[in-house]
């Protein structure tokens, strides 16, 4: 077994485009679970998205950790790049840019769509 849990990220590269990237937490044995280190978390949201549901081009922000209940959200790039995660998959959505560049609709960010004929479950963790 991996001794690091990987997740699927949003952030940005160099020049603050968004782009997927992985990121790896290392695991450790605690009480017969193998769990990660603990990470800080300032709250909760519960989510529910209609089937079409769709938003304009937008960056996270702050980081937030989402865990799909139900349902499939395709998130989409501005290189056309996209991922779909369904029932039981998470991401963590942390791309963003700094004050002082302005957000282009057409550079700048991602978009996320609820896709298939069930509605969206999801949980929203922001991140500390």
């Amino acid at each position: 077994m991996s001794n690091k849990f990987k997740i699927t990220t949003i952030s940005v590269d160099h020049n603050f485009i968004s782009v997927f990237s992985e990121e790896s937490y290392e695991q450790i044995m605690r009480g017969g679970m193998i769990l990660t280190d603990r990470i800080n978390a300032q709250n909760l949201r519960l989510r529910m998205s209609e089937p079409g549901y769709s938003t304009d081009w937008h960056v996270a922000g702050d980081a937030t950790l989402i865990i799909i209940q139900k349902g499939t959200l395709r998130i989409t790039l501005q290189n056309n790049k996209y991922k779909e995660f369904t029932t039981g998959d998470s991401f963590i959505a942390k791309d963003y840019l700094p004050q002082e560049i302005n957000f282009a609709h057409n550079i700048h960010g991602h978009k996320a769509e609820v896709i298939g004929e069930a509605p969206l479950f999801a949980t929203h963790i922001k991140l500390g």
